[in-house]
Parts: C-alpha cells; sequence; structure tokens
C-alpha cells in the first residue's frame, strides 16, 4: 500500500469516528443535512456529517451530481419551467402526480409554484438513511446504489418501472425517499420536517404508529423553498388500480386537499386498462390542469364540451414493448395541429424530435 492510499484510508477511519463519537452525545441529524449530503452538496458546517465531505468517494458522488444536474438543468429543467410559465394558468394549490415513483423533479418543474405536492405509486418509502453510521466502504457503496437509483430520470426523464423494483428495495439507500431528499436539496429547498403517515378510510393522514388495516402508507415532507415560502410533499405507497383505490382513502385524501393541477408521465399505460378507470375518472373530475404524454389518459376519454386540448410536439406512438396503445385519434390532433415544436424531451419518447405533450385545461374550471 502506497503512502497516499494510506493516508486517504487513515482519513477516512477518523472522519467514521469523529461522526460515530459525535453520534453517541449529540442530538440526531437532521433531514436536511441528510438530504443535502446524499445530493452532493455540503451539509450545515457544524453538522456532524461535514468531515464525511472529505471523503474522496462522496466528493466523486458529489462532482458527478454536479456534472448531472448541470445537463438536466439546461436541457430539461429549464426549458420546462419556461414551457409551464407560458402556457399553463395561474397554479392550483395541490399538483397531483400518480404513477410518479419519486419524480419530484418534474413535479416541481411543471408546476412550481404549487403548495402541496402529492405523489403516489407502488414503490417503498424506505427509511431515512443513516449513512453516518457505515464504515467508510459501505457508505461509497450505498452512495453508489443513490446514483444508479437516479441514472434514468437524470438521462431520460422517468425511471423504470422493473429496475425501480431492484433499485428501491435493497441496500442502503432502500425507498422512495433517499431520491425525494436528492431532488428536493438539488431543487433549492430546505427540509423542515419529516413524518412517516398512513391514510385512514376517510383520507386522513394520521402518524404512522395508529397502524390501519388495508392503509397506504406515507412520508409528509414540510419544506421551504428559496424564497422561504412553506410546501409540503406527500409521497404515498399506494396501488392505484380500481381494487386498491376503493380500499385506500387516497382518493378522499386528494378531495380533502382541493382542485388539483395534475401530470401523468411514463405511466406504462395503466389509465388505458378498464383496471384503473377509477384512477382515470377521479383525475378527470379532480383536475382544472392536465400535463401528459401519450402514456396517460386516452384522448377518448376527453369531453371537448369541457376541454381545451393543446397538442405539443409529434406524436409518433408509443414504444416497442407497448405495442397495443397507439391511438389514431391522437395522431389526427396532432397531425391538425399547427407545429409547436418541443424545447425539451419527456415520457418515453424522449428524444426532441419525436417527443409529445398534451396540454389539457378546464373550460370553465
Amino acid at each position: 500500500m502506497n503512502r497516499m492510499n494510506m493516508a486517504a484510508r487513515c482519513a477516512a477511519a477518523i472522519a467514521f469516528l469523529i461522526v460515530s463519537v459525535a453520534q453517541a452525545s449529540a442530538a440526531p441529524i437532521g433531514a436536511n443535512d441528510i438530504a443535502r449530503y446524499l445530493a452532493g452538496l455540503a451539509p450545515s458546517p457544524e453538522s456532524p456529517l461535514a468531515p464525511l465531505t472529505r471523503e474522496r468517494n462522496w466528493q466523486f458522488h458529489a462532482a458527478t451530481l454536479n456534472k448531472a444536474w448541470s445537463r438536466i438543468e439546461k436541457n430539461q429543467l429549464r426549458p420546462i419551467r419556461a414551457w409551464a410559465k407560458t402556457h399553463i394558468p395561474v397554479n392550483r394549490k395541490q399538483m397531483l402526480y400518480m404513477f410518479s415513483g419519486p419524480d419530484f423533479l418534474y413535479a416541481d418543474a411543471f408546476y412550481p409554484n404549487a403548495e402541496t405536492y402529492v405523489l403516489s405509486a407502488l414503490e417503498p418509502i424506505g427509511p431515512i438513511p443513516k449513512i453516518w453510521r457505515l464504515p467508510p466502504g459501505a457508505r461509497a457503496g450505498a452512495l453508489q446504489e443513490l446514483r444508479a437509483s437516479m441514472q434514468t430520470v437524470l438521462s431520460y426523464s422517468f425511471f423504470i418501472t422493473k429496475q425501480m423494483k431492484t433499485d428501491l428495495r435493497s441496500g442502503n439507500m432502500r425507498g422512495t425517499l433517499p431520491v425525494l431528499f436528492v431532488f428536493l436539496a438539488r431543487s433549492g429547498n430546505t427540509i423542515t420536517e419529516v413524518e412517516y403517515v398512513h391514510l385512514n378510510p376517510d383520507g386522513l393522514a394520521v402518524p404512522a404508529n395508529a397502524k390501519l388495516k388495508g392503509s397506504s402508507p406515507g412520508v409528509r415532507i414540510a419544506f421551504k423553498d428559496e424564497a422561504g415560502k412553506s410546501r409540503t410533499l406527500y409521497y404515498f405507497q399506494t396501488d392505484l388500480s380500481n381494487g386498491g383505490l376503493r380500499r385506500s382513502g387516497f382518493l378522499a385524501f386528494s378531495q380533502s386537499l382541493g382542485r388539483a393541477d395534475s401530470l401523468v408521465k411514463s405511466a406504462s399505460y395503466l389509465l388505458h386498462s378498464g383496471n384503473f378507470s377509477i384512477a382515470r375518472k377521479f383525475l378527470l373530475k379532480q383536475s382544472d390542469v392536465i400535463v401528459q404524454d401519450d402514456s396517460g389518459i386516452p384522448l377518448r376519454f376527453f369531453n371537448r364540451k369541457t376541454w381545451a386540448l393543446h397538442p405539443f410536439g409529434r406524436y409518433v406512438g408509443p414504444i416497442s414493448i407497448f405495442p397495443n396503445n397507439y391511438q389514431r385519434d391522437m395522431a389526427s390532433l396532432f397531425a391538425r395541429s399547427r407545429n409547436r415544436k418541443m424545447t425539451f424531451g419527456i415520457g418515453y419518447r424522449w428524444r426532441r424530435h419525436e417527443t409529445h405533450v398534451l396540454l389539457a385545461i378546464r373550460k370553465n374550471p
């Protein structure tokens, strides 16, 4: 072993010891510092996590995320925010995103002024990662797991469902929470509180220790944006099929928050199925604005007397793994519309020359 490697290992061991001693006597590390560390951003100087940022593996993690964020900000997030500011009416308080996975990133980009974000999917929430309790080698592996779990959304704008089942259910970065933490921190937010909850049948989010049979587990994250405005993110692990929605209280919870702005993308065409008709009807009833790709609500379900439909980009049909979901009426709508080029890519057809967005706005909200 050369001197440089020995010095690096000694420094890592010392940092691990410092944090371990600090944790034995100090208050729990705050969620915001954990989020910033996971996001490759420096935690507060007094945080016991601060010494861990001197580790070479964290510095590589931070540099990798800095590069990825610079790219996605330029190619995706900034153009989406500009598009949304131009085309989406004044935001409702609730932003509703079914089949989302941990994708706060695009929820915030399309609807940056929502007061409450409600995300829902089948992926588990997972624990707050106690990264400081891991030895340096395991900590490096955990950061690698985290980067791998975000790779497709940072590159193509969506999570791959089958991949999430593996990435989010094992290892030291289990569940959606670590990814939500990264996206919140990287979007310039400060986390003020994290609470695990369950939905009761009446749609109330109650503390998780009051476990209810058949209820949907969730997490409530209170945060402040860069301007200091307080906002809330909910993520619920819930079955959005007809049977699941009849049991969970999820729809009642969303109704209690009032009208919604909704986003549906890369949703595996589940809303095309009769087994998801309740979710489809709810979105059409609860939403005043819907931004979606063709994997969302099929065009035939939009009542033209109720909805103004604004197509953007080019509709070329679903990718090959969803061969039975081509919509002739969607193709006709896009063919008749004036060419509105896309400045960003979204959904399974993420390349700009073949991507599209359908913006649906309720005529009399």
